[in-house]
């Protein structure tokens, strides 16, 4: 192919062509990024940091516990005749649980009884043929050995009185022991037993249920031992208060005061074991279940806060907005303590008291950017004069 003077080749063109329109876009694109940093300010919500006062609260997780748990068993060797109470019902102490077959004992009450009458019978006969004997003693009708063995013979007999009132009491005991009632007041477990079985006394695979009780009721959890100084001032300044939050559909918060501090640190955790009693008046609070723990140790008179939902995580940690007297942002990086109420505590000074943090919108900012503060209703806010 030839190329006459002043011709340009296909390919010298398309090259030169692409250039050019490469500074043509980079052109707008400086024109339009210049036109966006003075253009529309970005609008958002804000809020101001300020100081207030906020209790101090070491935040944990914890298990439920019962404060008391009873395993119900026989005292007597027995035949379960009726079960009075059913799954999982709450009961009071007294309550009638159980009842034994009663004829064994009835029958052995009765025998005791009519043992100790006729022990008290040779006790009466005893007692006469003494004070008979004892009376001609005086006399020096009867010798001495006579009269004592007629002495004997009283004092043997009002021991065998005494022994036998022993075995009636025991046999009545025994008797009462066939109504098995509740030791405390709480919720019945499931029956381990029924009608008809045999039970032995205080066998541990003859538990009959097991009561837990439930109102009031304990929860433990650990702190660390990084708090302890400030927890026992806390105590000595009075009781301390403790609250927890539980995990249902509609989570509960319910309020107790701390009960117990245990005398050691877990040389494997660093942490401290504490127990908090809860009224649980209506039964939220159950065995064996977890919630979220918060021990009021405190307060922190003059903590500055913002608003949790200006706080942002990123991949270096948590960051905020603050927007400047120009109305343009400042991304700043934060040390959230902890949330409270909608509230977040901050450490460090990183954030002053009195300066405006962004609440809403901070998906469409960049330092820099321009901003134009709204009204939760979308309007824009008023300018201080």
């Amino acid at each position: 192919m030839r190329f006459l003077p002043g011709n340009l080749s296909p390919f010298y063109v398309l090259p030169i062509c692409a250039a050019a329109l490469c500074l043509l876009l980079a052109g707008c694109g400086r024109e339009s990024a210049g036109a966006g940093a003075r253009g529309a300010a970005v609008p958002v919500q804000v809020a101001q940091a300020s100081r207030q006062s906020v209790p101090l609260v070491e935040q944990s997780v914890g298990s439920v516990q019962a404060l008391r748990r009873v395993e119900v068993r026989a005292q007597v060797d027995g035949v379960v005749q009726a079960v009075h109470f059913q799954e999982g019902q709450s009961v009071q102490a007294g309550d009638l649980l159980v009842t034994l077959d009663r004829r064994p004992f009835e029958n052995a009450f009765a025998i005791a009884r009519a043992q100790l009458a006729s022990a008290r019978a040779e006790l009466a006969i005893a007692q006469q043929d003494a004070a008979r004997y004892r009376e001609l003693g005086t006399k020096s009708v009867v010798s001495a050995e006579l009269l004592g063995q007629f002495l004997s013979k009283e004092e043997t007999a009002l021991a065998k009185v005494h022994a036998q009132e022993a075995v009636v009491a025991n046999a009545e005991l025994d008797l009462g022991y066939t109504e098995i009632r509740a030791p405390i007041a709480g919720r019945t477990g499931q029956r381990l037993l029924h009608e008809g079985t045999l039970v032995k006394a205080r066998d541990a695979a003859s538990t009959l249920v097991t009561i837990q009780q439930i109102a009031p009721i304990a929860v433990a959890y650990g702190v660390p031992e990084r708090v302890l100084g400030t927890l026992q001032a806390a105590q000595a300044a009075g009781p301390v208060a403790v609250s927890c939050t539980t995990h249902d559909m509609t989570p509960r918060t319910l309020h107790g005061v701390l009960e117990f501090v245990d005398n050691t640190v877990d040389p494997t955790t660093g942490m401290v074991t504490l127990k908090a009693v809860f009224p649980n008046e209506d039964q939220a609070l159950w065995p064996g279940r977890f919630v979220e723990v918060r021990t009021e140790l405190g307060r922190d008179p003059a903590a500055l806060v913002v608003p949790t939902a200006s706080v942002m995580p990123g991949q270096k940690g948590s960051q905020i907005f603050v927007v400047k007297a120009d109305q343009t942002v400042e991304l700043r990086p934060v040390q959230p303590v902890r949330s409270f109420e909608g509230l977040t505590l901050l450490g460090g000074n990183v954030v002053r008291e009195g300066e405006t943090v962004v609440t809403d919108g901070q998906l469409r900012l960049v330092p820099g950017v321009r901003v134009e503060i709204r009204t939760l209703d979308g309007a824009p806010a008023a300018r201080k004069p």
